[in-house]
């Protein structure tokens, strides 16, 4: 049920032009692609290729110092804070994660679990 969810609000979402994905998503998404869930590079990489069609927002070492203040601030790992900061620094105003808190603001980014109704 949850990865039926998840595909409906990707396809969805990148259907509206209204989504940004940050290098941080991107990078957890291979880690466990390799690791956990053991798929060939070239599927992969054929993900990846739908994936870059969405606005990606790039690390850079201002993105990562307005992490480090979001992890201080708001004791979020540093890893969470990264994907938290380039929502804000894409004018978002939600943040789709089943990782943080549901219904808290961080950085003027609503946070809102995709599965809590599930």
């Amino acid at each position: 049920m949850k990865q039926r969810r998840a595909i409906e609000l990707i396809t969805s979402l990148r259907a509206s032009g209204e989504s940004v994905l940050s290098t941080q998503v991107l990078q957890e998404y291979t880690n466990v692609a390799l690791r956990k869930l053991r798929l060939p590079p070239a599927l992969i990489r054929e993900r990846l290729a739908f994936y870059r069609r969405f606005d990606v927002v790039p690390a850079s070492a201002e993105l990562i110092a307005g992490a480090l203040d979001l992890h201080v601030l708001h004791s979020l790992s540093f890893y969470d804070a990264l994907i938290v900061q380039a929502a804000a620094v894409s004018a978002c105003q939600r943040l789709l994660s089943e990782d943080m808190q549901h219904g808290v603001v961080l950085a003027g980014v609503q946070i809102e679990n995709p599965f809590k109704q599930i």
